[in-house]
């Protein structure tokens, strides 16, 4: 009876850090208050100053090429990717979501659309 109860539980435990540890990994990281892992004060500062002169170029370069926003995010819409940052930044998270979404960012199933793309992840 107790090597039952000690499976079950090793099961349950198992399973409830299958289920929770790739919601950690895997966070949304629209909130544009939250800073990431790489950001250094002097970069959070050039970012900032990305974003207020509408630079996409500096936001090119200090982005690297790493994550999916710099696939979507291009030097045509860069202007109102900067604009959902700022409200996002004012607490508008519902008009700076909107933004995103109209971009084709934060939408967890892949079915933004890109611009110039198409729609979702088979119109490639």
């Amino acid at each position: 009876m107790n090597k039952k109860i000690i499976a079950l539980g090793s099961t349950a435990l198992l399973i409830g850090a299958i289920v929770t540890i790739p919601t950690k990994v895997f966070a949304y990281r629209g909130d544009a208050s939250v800073k990431g892992p790489d950001c250094t004060e002097e970069r959070h500062e050039e970012m900032i100053s990305a974003f207020e002169n509408s630079d996409y170029h500096s936001w090119k370069e200090l982005m690297n090429g790493r994550g999916k926003v710099t696939e979507i995010v291009n030097e045509e819409n860069f202007s109102r990717f900067a604009e959902a940052h700022k409200l996002a930044l004012e607490g508008k998270t519902e008009e700076a979501e909107k933004i995103r979404q109209e971009l084709g960012l934060g939408l967890r199933d892949g079915s933004g659309r890109k611009m110039g793309q198409g729609f979702g992840r088979n119109s490639r």
